[in-house]
Order: structure tokens, then sequence, then C-alpha cells
């Protein structure tokens, strides 16, 4: 036997049936994804002993052989008493090491225990649940074939369907069956659409699907697609056996109310000394990064029922939130106004508070707030040394602006009132002499007189207004006013399709982006191809709508083939290098 070889061989008493680098899962009655762990340490393999092994040991297992997520974690030598050395004992893993040997250890051979006490593992083995605020019963769902991990796609994606990944990994029963890259895209490549399960099926490929990798089916005349979206349409699950999550009004994948389930039910935890050590543990818990913020009082509302933590402790170093000490589940004197909640760096968030002002975007280091104010419109503030402050508006211009809009994911800069326009900030201003080209990511990457020096009063606090939500934006132009068209839905950009593309519809941009009127309607990806989804085709304007959504399309994200002298054509058919662009005159006093 050569070690990192992967084997399928009978020995003797029982067979070895996963090996993979330094680690195999063998004994009586393992399978290729459960059995006995063993490690290859100094030319020998040897057991593990199970003294504190758990789910986020075997997790880790389970990664490292390919063999989906941990379902148990069998005591007492379930799979039959290994032979020789035992090497590892004591081990803990957080759940998201790559490796075994990554975990903390009693260190190779240091142990006091039998081969009765060999650690076992169960894994799912063909599926598995992964993304940004996932957790063992919650995420993306994700199938291996053909030695390839891969997603599904949400066309007629249910509870019925989740039920089924639910039961597979032994984590209860469906509670929510989430669409549209809930947890974020995967990758790889999209190996099922269409599923359909009555619920009672004991593995997902046992329900209908269309056959593996296939991503066309045909209805009414139409070819559609399973996966028009690509990963931005992978099927997610939440089961009944997740035991925290992060909810409330304004809430995202890694942002929210925090709430554990016990004892069949979901609770909320109390904010009694919450801090950055606590929401460090959740983020880690939720694959969601590290903690930004803990806001408090019921940040993201208040919730209902059981409050089941106060006074949480943690040093930030545990694998989940009960690891840390509290006062006991249950045991409190809160009320729901204290709600614990976290922000992490998996994901920004927008939140309005509601006693003096809205503040309606925050996106990192930046928001936009002040009076008549909007998600897309208002004062800039920027973060700095534990303080927001304002920004001076000593030579901020468009370009200053474009830099602001397209941090907080608002399309493109139309205007730069002046004085104090969305009314006076307190505090510091933190900027002043801002020099942006209008390429940056952020506006600290721009040019400025550093933080906390400058002349300014909080009269002159610069201000912006952004094209909006969910609207239109330009990519690759030579100028604030040409460039590729993108457009915002469901809090993702994408491009158009260049399918009837012509001046009509480029004159409804430019009008929209206060870029005066249209010159040319460039086609074939002329300022480069795009990322990300095709939200529309067939877009068909008279040139007077005041908005591209108000114009005849082919729906959100729908490239399905039209039929045209005797073929089947796509609005898509050349992917991102069929993407429409515009220019313009140039920008439009009013």
């Amino acid at each position: 036997q050569q070690h990192g070889r992967y084997l399928q061989k009978c020995v003797i008493l029982f067979c070895v049936f996963y090996i993979k680098g330094d680690i195999r899962l063998v004994g009586s009655g393992s399978t290729r994804c459960s059995g006995r762990v063993e490690v290859y340490h100094s030319n020998s393999w040897g057991t593990v002993c199970d003294d504190g092994w758990d789910l986020n040991d075997a997790e880790v297992v389970c990664r490292q052989l390919n063999c989906g997520s941990a379902l148990e974690v069998p005591p007492s030598a379930h799979f039959g008493a290994g032979t020789g050395q035992i090497w590892l004992d004591h081990v803990t893993c957080s759940g998201n090491e790559s490796s075994l040997a990554e975990c903390q250890h009693s260190g190779f051979g240091s142990n006091t225990c039998e081969h009765g006490q060999d650690a076992a593992v169960i894994c799912s083995d063909l599926i598995r649940l992964a993304g940004a605020g996932s957790s063992r019963c919650s995420g993306r769902v994700e199938i291996f074939h053909n030695n390839i991990w891969g997603t599904i796609t949400d066309f007629n994606w249910d509870l019925n369907d989740a039920e089924v990944v639910c039961r597979q990994l032994n984590c209860g029963s469906a509670l929510q069956a989430p669409q549209s890259a809930y947890f974020g895209p995967g990758t790889g490549p999209i190996w099922l659409g269409g599923v359909t399960c009555s619920g009672n099926e004991s593995s997902l490929t046992e329900c209908q699907h269309s056959e593996w990798g296939n991503s066309y089916y045909y209805y009414n005349n139409y070819y559609y697609s399973y996966s028009n979206n690509g990963h931005y349409s992978d099927a997610g699950v939440i089961c009944s056996a997740v035991s925290i999550i992060l909810t409330g009004s304004g809430s995202t994948t890694c942002s929210g109310r925090v709430e554990v389930y016990l004892n069949n039910s979901w609770g909320t935890v109390c904010d009694d000394g919450w801090d950055l050590n606590d929401a460090e543990v959740v983020c880690r818990q939720l694959n969601c990064g590290s903690a930004l913020e803990v806001p408090q009082l019921a940040h993201f509302g208040a919730g209902t029922g059981q409050i089941w933590l106060d006074n949480v402790s943690c040093s930030g170093n545990e694998s989940s939130l009960t690891e840390c000490q509290h006062s006991g589940f249950g045991s409190n004197t809160c009320e729901h106004g204290q709600d614990a909640a976290v922000i992490c760096s998996g994901e920004k968030t927008s939140f309005c508070v509601r006693i003096l002002f809205c503040v309606f975007y925050i996106k990192g280091d930046i928001r936009l707030v002040g009076s008549g104010s909007t998600q897309c419109s208002g004062r800039v503030e920027v973060y700095h040394s534990n303080s927001w402050g304002t920004v001076c508006d000593d030579g901020w211009d468009l370009n200053d602006a474009e830099v602001v809009c397209r941090q907080l994911n608002c399309g493109s800069a139309l205007e730069v009132p002046q004085s104090a326009h969305f009314g006076a900030g307190t505090g510091q201003i933190w900027l002043d002499h801002v020099t942006c080209s209008g390429n940056e990511s952020s506006l600290t990457e721009c040019q400025h007189s550093g933080f906390g020096s400058n002349t300014c009063e909080h009269g002159q606090d610069a201000a912006v207004i952004c094209s909006g939500g969910k609207t239109v934006r330009w990519r690759s132009g030579s100028s604030r006013c040409s460039g590729r068209v993108e457009i915002f839905h469901n809090n993702i950009w994408g491009t158009i399709t260049d399918f009837n593309w012509d001046l009509n519809d480029a004159e409804v941009v430019c009008r929209q982006l206060n870029c005066g009127s249209a010159l040319q309607a460039p086609q074939s990806a002329y300022f480069g191809p795009g990322t990300g989804p095709i939200w529309l085709g067939g877009v068909t304007c008279s040139g007077n709508e005041s908005s591209l959504t108000e114009c005849q399309h082919s729906g959100w994200g729908n490239s399905y083939y039209y039929y045209y002298n005797n073929y089947y054509y796509s609005y898509s058919n050349n992917g991102h290098y069929s993407d429409a662009g515009v220019i313009c005159s140039g920008y439009k006093t009013v």
C-alpha cells in the first residue's frame, strides 16, 4: 500500500474504503464516506481517540475526503477497534479547517486511550451544504458527480426538494427552500435542474431531474434554460436542525438578529454584555467572515418567543455560540427590545435608524445620511477611528461622487449638490480636497488632505445623488456618459444583451442617467464583456420612457429561445460577448 494513493482493497477482516493523503476511513461495515478514522504518521497508520470528538471534527474529515457534510460521530469504536498506534487525542476543530492535522490536539502519540475509544464518522457522501451564512444544516446545496462538486439550479425548487436534502443530511425537516443564490453563488458545474421530489425520497438523486449537466428544457414552443442566471440561481435549504440563524427586518445571510434553536423552538439572545468577541463566534459559525459591528437595542427588530441566552461571554475562538459562557438556557431578565445582533464582513448591509434621521445605506466605511436622504442619495459620511464623520465639498465633483455611488451599489453619479444640501452633519469632518479619477473602488483610495485635516465647516458637507437602486450604470467606458450598460436587480448587477438594441433604447438610458441624448448604441460587447447574470434581452423602447424597465423586454433573467425563420435563437447566445452599450452626448443640466 503506497501512502497517498486511493485504494479500494479487501484486507482479510475489513475493507479500506477511502484514503486521501494522510487520512482514511476503514473498519467493519465502513463505506467510502463512513468508518473508523485513521491518520498516517511516521510511516504507519494509526487511529484517533474519541475524547472530545464531535461533529466539528468530523466535518473536517468529511471535507478532506470529499464526502460532503458530517452526519454522525458514532462512539465506542463503532466500526471496530483498530490496531497499532493511537496517533491523536483531544482533537479540537472549528470545522473550517481543510485537514485534520490543522486542528488542535494533544500531540502525535500522546494519549491515555485504548482502541475501544477509536473515533469514527458518518458523512453525507454525495451532498453537502456550503456558502456564506451556511451551517451544518443550512446552506447552498452542492452535489458530488464525476469527482467534482457542483450546484443545483432553483428552477421548481421547493420544500419537497428541500425535505429530501434535510433528511439525507440528518438535519430534521425543511423550514425553507431559498432560491436565487441566497447563500451566495457557487462555482463549478451546475449539475441538476428541474428537480422534482415528492418529499419521501431518501436521496435527492432519486427525484426527477434533468440529465446531469443538462441546462435546457422545451416548453410551449420555446427552449428555456434551467440555469439562465448561472450560479446566481443556485438552490439552498434551511433545515430544522440548524442551530443558529440571522434573521429580522433588513437582515441578510451575514447580518441580522441572532437566534438559536433549542428544545424544538427558535429563540433570541439578550445583548447584555454582547460584544465583538461574541459576534466573532457567530460570524465564524455561519461562514460569514469576521465581526464588524454589534448593533444594540434590537437593531433588526424585536423577536418573539423564548430568549434562550443572556450574559454570553466568548473569547472569540469558540466554534459555536453555545460553547461560550452564559447564564443558562432560558435564564434571563431581558425583553426582546434587547435582542442581540451582528453584522459580519461576509456581507455588508443597509439599515434605518428611526430616532432622528434615516441612515439609508452603509457599506464598509461609507454611508449616505441626512434630511431627505434615500438609499442612493444623501450626505456622504465615512467611518474612521471608531466614529462617523463628513466630507468637505472643496473640489468635490462627479468623479468623486462616481466612486461613492459605485461603492454603494447605487449606479452612476448624477449630481453633487453643494452647501450641505442634505443638512449639516455633526462631529468630525474626516476628509477634504478629495480627488478621485472615478475608477477607484473605495473613496479612501482617492487622494485627499489626510484624515481630519481641513479648514471646513459642516455647511460645506459633501453630498451625492446617484442613479439609484434597481437601475442602470456604466462600465468600462471612456467617460461618465458612455460604457457597457448594467442594471441592478435582485441585489446583483448584470448586463443587457444587444438583441434589438438601438438608439431608442440608448436614448432612455442616457436620459435616465442625466447624460443628454444617445449618439450611438454599440453592440457585441463594444466596451468589453461583463460578468454576472444577463438580466434583460429583446429590449424595445419607444425612446420616450423615463426608465429602461418601462420598455418591453424578455423578462428578468429570461434568455429563452425565440423562433425566427425556422430556427431557434437565444437572446444571449454569445453570453457576455453580446453585451449592449451606449454613448451619450454628455451631462445635461436640469
